[in-house]
């Protein structure tokens, strides 16, 4: 066989395994090989060469080797905890700075649980245990857990996971994870574990420093938010896909469509209360990454402000970029329109005194064709019974509105934290969702293909990272703006489009691993949806 790597051709037997052909450069390896890419396709080092491919070795700074590291991690710690505690119930909750947190709903933790826990852990991994993969069909699953009354139907088995099913075995432990794993246990030897509210975090490092522990900076309105949407949906009984599904399955789909709309719609109408008691506040700010449905949250918390007898104006920022000739260049030279530097905050924070002290203002239009601010007698003046409303990448960050006081501005940080789980073990990514979301609107809306979206989902990440979670803390208050059934919804939509990915795209193994995602997911008719759902902002 001939494997393409590194624009080299090597010739191999057929039958070769991954991990033996390319045992020197994984030996020589500074940061760990986890995986590789065989033909545009995530695989295990223990993938079998029967055909002609190109290859790519993976390593944690890599998003598809951080996320195997962190599989790798959860596995470790679970196999840990039945060992110790076989009656404990653990789940994994949801992720926050460099860490997952999770919940053993049956026993109280303590320092002294942990502990143990760690040192199970790293005993395991010294062992350097293999871990083997068991593919299964749906049927054979079922019969499989028919017998094994332990792990709490972790797996998924339904009709749409067309996948079937795979279990991890390590010494006489198994799960089921979704995705590829470590092919052992010594490949995880950074982590530690620490109490963390009711639960605990499990920590590890990040791709741009993959040899030593992240830092876990500690974000409670965050955490707050995420554990408020957790409590109404158990409240609801609908915590895992699996059991959203048999809710579908007894027609009860609308059921929980009305109750999510519902949820939205009581906590818009909280926030705009909130906002119109408070007779200081004169600006909105409204910050949050990419395809959080920003647009739509607006509109509805306009309505809601409406309702309390204050009138909206929307301001937009994108009028305030400084000329093209003075905007920021990135590190390769192309120019960066998301750092704050490329809008006239000198401009805009005199336009917004001057809006407040109730004069006139002349707004001015940005022409990106030729990169220059216009005025063409757009004026604006505020009413006694109105507030602006503005939304931005850097709505959050105080220097945007450095000079307007404090106690005159409401910031909302908002952004679809996915609460809805794979199972008890496998948690769903808020970045997947988002990105599911953008890849449909891209799309409906602008004509672009998967594969762009997908190509372009790093930059628009970066920019997040940099620009909106550092201050997300600094927000008044957190909405989520994620729907309990969005993903059986947007399945029809998004799928079609992930296929258009052939194996020749470098697109090809995030494409793969979201219709893996999608299918776990019995697909719900959008016609159910109403017209103001903020998951019409998507799907048209």
């Amino acid at each position: 066989m001939k494997l393409n790597y590194q624009e080299k051709e090597i010739e191999v037997k057929s039958g070769s395994v991954i991990k033996e052909v390319f045992a020197e450069e994984i030996k020589k390896a500074q940061i760990p090989i986890v995986a590789c890419k065989y033909n545009n396709e995530v695989r295990s080092l223990l993938q079998v060469i029967e055909e002609d491919a190109t290859v790519e070795l993976i390593d944690l700074t890599q998003k598809d080797g951080m996320r195997i590291y962190i599989r790798g991690v959860l596995y470790i710690m679970a196999k840990a905890i039945t060992k110790l505690y076989p009656e404990a119930l653990l789940t994994v909750k949801y992720q926050l700075s460099n860490a997952m947190y999770c919940e053993i709903d049956n026993l109280k933790i303590d320092q002294a649980m942990l502990e143990s826990i760690k040192q199970e852990m790293q005993r395991i991994v010294d062992q350097d245990l293999s871990i083997r993969k068991v593919k299964m069909t749906l049927e054979e699953a079922e019969q499989f857990y028919e017998k094994e009354d332990t792990l709490r139907g972790r797996i998924q088995i339904n009709s749409a996971a067309e996948y079937g099913a795979s279990l991890y075995y390590c010494e006489d432990y198994f799960d089921y994870f979704f995705g590829v794993m470590p092919i052992t246990t010594g490949l995880i030897k950074i982590f530690d574990i620490e109490k963390y509210t009711e639960g605990f975090i499990i920590r590890y490092p990040n791709r741009r420093s993959p040899m030593e522990l992240g830092k876990f900076v500690e974000t409670k309105k965050l955490a707050s938010t995420l554990e408020e949407y957790e409590d109404i949906y158990n409240l609801l009984g609908i915590t895992t896909v699996y059991k959203l599904n048999k809710e579908l399955e007894k027609d009860k789909a609308k059921d929980a469509i009305v109750l999510s709309e519902a949820l939205h719609e009581k906590k818009i109408a909280l926030l705009a209360d909130k906002i119109a008691k408070d007779r200081n506040v004169k600006v909105v700010l409204i910050a949050g990454p990419s395809s959080s449905g920003k647009t739509t949250f607006a509109h509805r918390l306009g309505v809601q402000l409406r309702l309390n007898g204050i009138k909206p104006v929307t301001i937009s920022v994108d009028n305030y970029f400084v000329e093209r000739n003075q905007n920021p260049k990135d590190e390769f030279g192309n120019y960066d329109f998301e750092c704050i530097e490329a809008l006239d905050t000198k401009l805009f924070n005199d336009h917004l005194v001057k809006l407040l002290n109730g004069e006139e203002v002349e707004m001015p239009t940005f022409d990106f064709k030729v990169g220059t601010k216009k005025y063409e007698g757009n004026k604006l003046k505020l009413a006694p019974d109105e507030v602006l409303v503005i939304e931005g990448i850097h709505c959050l960050n105080d220097k945007l509105t450095e000079a307007i006081p404090k106690s005159q501005k409401y910031k909302i940080y908002i952004s679809a934290l996915t609460v809805l789980n794979i199972d008890y073990h496998n948690s769903i990514s808020t970045t997947d969702t988002r990105l599911i979301r953008r890849i449909v609107r891209d799309n409906q809306y602008r004509g672009y293909s998967a594969k762009h979206t997908i190509k372009t989902w790093y930059s628009v990440n970066r920019g997040e990272e940099k620009y909106i979670y550092p201050f997300q803390e600094e927000a008044d208050s957190m909405f989520n703006t994620s729907l309990i059934y969005e993903l059986g919804v947007l399945k029809k939509y998004a799928l079609p489009l992930l296929k258009e990915i052939t194996r020749e795209d470098p697109e090809y193994a995030e494409a793969t691993r979201l219709i893996r995602l999608l299918s776990y997911f019995h697909e719900i008719p959008s016609d159910e949806i109403p017209k103001t759902s903020l998951l019409r902002e998507f799907i048209g």
